[in-house]
């Protein structure tokens, strides 16, 4: 049976995932901008497929405004509760930030 059409992305909890899987289009799109080949983000993601990656970068690219637009408020509430936690825990902070520097 031919397949005309088929989904790739499900948009649940204010996120995008890959359809049927726990995987978010965030994982698979920051792979192919970092130059990424596809075959290379199956071997990162092995519960993928070679057509669902395929999918997830066409879904990217058909809809780049509004997953750029998407992928910036993820990375902008991330910044924002880092430095929540950078403030709470100042002392654990700069014990990290210690041991990082030494490594």
């Amino acid at each position: 049976m031919l397949t005309l059409s088929k989904q790739y992305i499900e948009q649940r909890d204010k996120g995008y995932w890959i359809e049927g899987t726990r995987i978010s289009l965030d994982s698979v799109v920051y792979g192919f901008l970092n130059g990424e080949s596809p075959e290379s983000i199956v071997q990162n993601f092995p519960l993928l497929s070679l057509e669902q990656v395929y999918g997830a970068i066409a879904f990217y690219l058909a809809n780049r405004e509004l997953v750029d637009a998407y992928l910036k408020q993820g990375e902008a509430e991330f910044e924002k509760l880092q430095q929540s936690l950078r403030e709470k825990n100042s002392l654990l902070y700069q014990k990290l930030k210690a041991t990082q520097i030494q490594k």
